[in-house]
Protein backbone atom coordinates (compact mmCIF):
# COMPACT_ATOMS: atom_id res chain seq x y z
CA UNK A 1 0.00 0.00 0.00
CA UNK A 2 2.77 2.24 0.99
CA UNK A 3 4.83 1.42 -2.31
CA UNK A 4 2.04 2.15 -4.01
CA UNK A 5 1.09 5.56 -2.74
CA UNK A 6 5.45 6.72 -2.89
CA UNK A 7 4.74 5.59 -6.67
CA UNK A 8 1.62 7.80 -7.45
CA UNK A 9 3.40 10.58 -5.33
CA UNK A 10 6.67 10.34 -7.84
CA UNK A 11 4.56 9.84 -10.70
CA UNK A 12 2.49 13.07 -10.09
CA UNK A 13 5.57 14.86 -8.86
CA UNK A 14 7.54 13.96 -12.49
CA UNK A 15 3.96 15.25 -13.95
CA UNK A 16 3.89 18.37 -12.14
CA UNK A 17 7.37 19.26 -12.35
CA UNK A 18 7.83 18.75 -16.31
CA UNK A 19 4.60 21.70 -17.12
CA UNK A 20 7.83 24.07 -16.01
CA UNK A 21 9.13 26.16 -18.80
CA UNK A 22 12.43 27.75 -19.15
CA UNK A 23 10.73 31.08 -19.31
CA UNK A 24 9.35 30.54 -16.15
CA UNK A 25 12.07 29.09 -14.13
CA UNK A 26 13.36 32.92 -12.91
CA UNK A 27 9.90 33.71 -11.56
CA UNK A 28 9.37 30.13 -9.72
CA UNK A 29 13.12 30.39 -7.89
CA UNK A 30 12.29 33.89 -7.03
CA UNK A 31 9.02 32.50 -5.25
CA UNK A 32 10.71 29.57 -4.11
CA UNK A 33 13.40 32.20 -1.99
CA UNK A 34 12.44 32.36 1.50
CA UNK A 35 13.92 36.08 1.54
CA UNK A 36 11.17 36.98 -0.78
CA UNK A 37 8.25 36.85 1.69
CA UNK A 38 10.06 39.03 3.62
CA UNK A 39 8.03 41.63 2.16
CA UNK A 40 4.67 40.19 2.82
CA UNK A 41 5.90 39.28 6.66
CA UNK A 42 6.00 43.00 6.75
CA UNK A 43 2.87 44.18 5.65
CA UNK A 44 1.52 42.22 7.56
CA UNK A 45 3.50 42.83 11.30
CA UNK A 46 2.00 46.16 10.00
CA UNK A 47 -1.57 45.49 9.70
CA UNK A 48 -1.41 43.18 13.55
CA UNK A 49 0.42 46.81 14.50
CA UNK A 50 -2.38 49.07 12.77
CA UNK A 51 -5.67 46.93 14.09
CA UNK A 52 -4.29 45.51 17.47
CA UNK A 53 -1.38 48.20 18.58
CA UNK A 54 2.12 48.19 19.48
CA UNK A 55 1.75 45.98 22.97
CA UNK A 56 -0.10 43.22 21.06
CA UNK A 57 2.38 43.27 18.18
CA UNK A 58 5.10 42.64 20.94
CA UNK A 59 2.85 39.22 21.58
CA UNK A 60 2.67 38.26 17.67
CA UNK A 61 6.37 39.34 17.06
CA UNK A 62 7.07 36.43 20.31
CA UNK A 63 3.98 34.43 19.38
CA UNK A 64 4.86 33.60 15.21
CA UNK A 65 8.76 33.69 16.44
CA UNK A 66 7.31 30.76 18.42
CA UNK A 67 5.41 29.27 15.71
CA UNK A 68 8.30 29.21 12.79
CA UNK A 69 10.55 27.93 15.23
CA UNK A 70 8.22 24.83 16.16
CA UNK A 71 7.09 24.02 12.84
CA UNK A 72 11.22 23.97 11.32
CA UNK A 73 12.07 22.07 13.96
CA UNK A 74 8.89 19.23 14.12
CA UNK A 75 9.48 19.47 10.33
CA UNK A 76 13.34 18.58 10.94
CA UNK A 77 12.84 15.89 12.73
CA UNK A 78 10.56 14.25 10.57
CA UNK A 79 12.90 14.81 7.79
CA UNK A 80 15.66 12.78 10.55
CA UNK A 81 13.34 10.31 10.64
CA UNK A 82 11.58 9.09 7.49
CA UNK A 83 15.05 9.89 6.19
CA UNK A 84 12.97 10.28 2.74
CA UNK A 85 15.48 11.90 0.12
CA UNK A 86 14.09 14.49 -2.42
CA UNK A 87 13.83 13.92 -5.79
CA UNK A 88 16.40 16.04 -6.84
CA UNK A 89 18.55 13.66 -4.89
CA UNK A 90 17.31 10.31 -6.77
CA UNK A 91 19.65 9.36 -9.15
CA UNK A 92 16.75 7.25 -10.95
CA UNK A 93 14.84 10.56 -11.38
CA UNK A 94 17.39 13.19 -11.79
CA UNK A 95 17.58 12.44 -15.91
CA UNK A 96 13.54 12.50 -15.95
CA UNK A 97 12.71 15.69 -14.49
CA UNK A 98 13.51 19.70 -13.93
CA UNK A 99 15.76 20.31 -11.48
CA UNK A 100 16.69 24.13 -11.42
CA UNK A 101 16.64 25.07 -7.15
CA UNK A 102 20.36 26.34 -6.21
CA UNK A 103 20.44 23.09 -4.41
CA UNK A 104 19.47 19.89 -3.38
CA UNK A 105 19.06 19.10 0.19
CA UNK A 106 19.02 15.83 1.56
CA UNK A 107 15.61 15.12 2.59
CA UNK A 108 12.34 15.89 2.15
CA UNK A 109 9.83 14.36 4.14
CA UNK A 110 7.68 16.98 4.84
CA UNK A 111 8.29 20.04 3.80
CA UNK A 112 9.27 23.26 5.90
CA UNK A 113 8.65 25.67 3.27
CA UNK A 114 5.34 24.28 2.78
CA UNK A 115 4.43 23.63 6.85
CA UNK A 116 5.84 27.26 7.71
CA UNK A 117 4.07 29.56 4.88
CA UNK A 118 0.42 27.80 5.84
CA UNK A 119 1.48 28.21 9.55
CA UNK A 120 2.21 32.09 8.78
CA UNK A 121 -0.95 32.38 6.39
CA UNK A 122 -3.65 30.79 9.22
CA UNK A 123 -2.30 32.77 12.18
CA UNK A 124 -2.27 35.90 10.20
CA UNK A 125 -5.60 35.40 8.54
CA UNK A 126 -7.40 34.39 11.49
CA UNK A 127 -5.93 37.29 13.55
CA UNK A 128 -6.88 39.94 10.85
CA UNK A 129 -10.04 38.27 9.52
CA UNK A 130 -12.55 40.36 11.81
CA UNK A 131 -11.11 43.53 9.37
CA UNK A 132 -9.85 41.80 6.11
CA UNK A 133 -12.05 39.20 5.51
CA UNK A 134 -10.40 37.94 2.44
CA UNK A 135 -6.94 38.21 3.02
CA UNK A 136 -6.95 34.92 4.52
CA UNK A 137 -7.70 33.32 1.14
CA UNK A 138 -5.17 35.32 -0.30
CA UNK A 139 -2.50 33.89 2.36
CA UNK A 140 -3.33 30.79 1.65
CA UNK A 141 -3.40 31.13 -2.21
CA UNK A 142 0.30 32.45 -1.71
CA UNK A 143 1.10 29.34 0.84
CA UNK A 144 -0.15 26.96 -2.04
CA UNK A 145 1.91 29.03 -4.70
CA UNK A 146 4.91 28.71 -2.28
CA UNK A 147 4.09 24.89 -2.30
CA UNK A 148 4.01 24.38 -5.97
CA UNK A 149 7.03 26.19 -6.28
CA UNK A 150 8.90 23.52 -4.32
CA UNK A 151 8.04 20.78 -7.09
CA UNK A 152 8.56 23.32 -10.00
CA UNK A 153 12.01 23.56 -8.50
CA UNK A 154 12.21 19.97 -8.26
CA UNK A 155 13.01 19.38 -4.32
CA UNK A 156 9.99 17.96 -2.95
CA UNK A 157 7.39 15.41 -3.69
CA UNK A 158 3.56 16.52 -3.58
CA UNK A 159 3.39 14.23 -0.37
CA UNK A 160 6.22 16.52 0.97
CA UNK A 161 3.95 19.30 0.93
CA UNK A 162 0.47 18.36 1.43
CA UNK A 163 1.69 16.73 4.98
CA UNK A 164 3.73 19.87 5.63
CA UNK A 165 0.76 21.84 4.67
CA UNK A 166 -1.65 20.02 6.78
CA UNK A 167 1.04 20.25 9.63
CA UNK A 168 1.80 23.95 9.03
CA UNK A 169 -2.22 24.81 9.27
CA UNK A 170 -2.79 22.92 12.36
CA UNK A 171 0.40 24.81 14.08
CA UNK A 172 -0.91 27.68 12.65
CA UNK A 173 -4.60 27.50 13.83
CA UNK A 174 -2.61 26.61 17.52
CA UNK A 175 -0.37 29.29 18.02
CA UNK A 176 -3.62 31.81 17.19
CA UNK A 177 -5.28 30.51 19.91
CA UNK A 178 -2.30 30.77 21.86
CA UNK A 179 -2.01 34.76 20.54
CA UNK A 180 -5.59 35.19 21.35
CA UNK A 181 -5.32 33.78 24.90
CA UNK A 182 -2.17 35.90 25.87
CA UNK A 183 -4.14 39.03 24.55
CA UNK A 184 -6.91 38.26 26.54
CA UNK A 185 -4.69 37.60 29.13
CA UNK A 186 -2.09 40.06 29.26
CA UNK A 187 -2.59 43.13 27.10
CA UNK A 188 -6.52 43.94 26.58
CA UNK A 189 -7.56 43.66 29.84
CA UNK A 190 -5.05 46.46 30.80
CA UNK A 191 -6.16 48.53 27.27
CA UNK A 192 -9.46 48.41 28.92
CA UNK A 193 -8.97 49.41 32.47
CA UNK A 194 -6.40 52.20 31.81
Amino acid sequence: MMDKLLEYDTELFLFLNNLGAEPWDNLWLIITNKLASIPLYAVLLFLLYKKFGAKSLLVFAVVAALMITFTDQITNVFKRTFERPRPCGEADLIDQMRFIAVRCGKYGFFSGHASNSIAVAVFAGLMLKPYYKNLIFILLFWSALLAFSRIYVGVHYPLDLLCGLTFGAMSGFLFYKLAKYLLNRFVLPKDINA
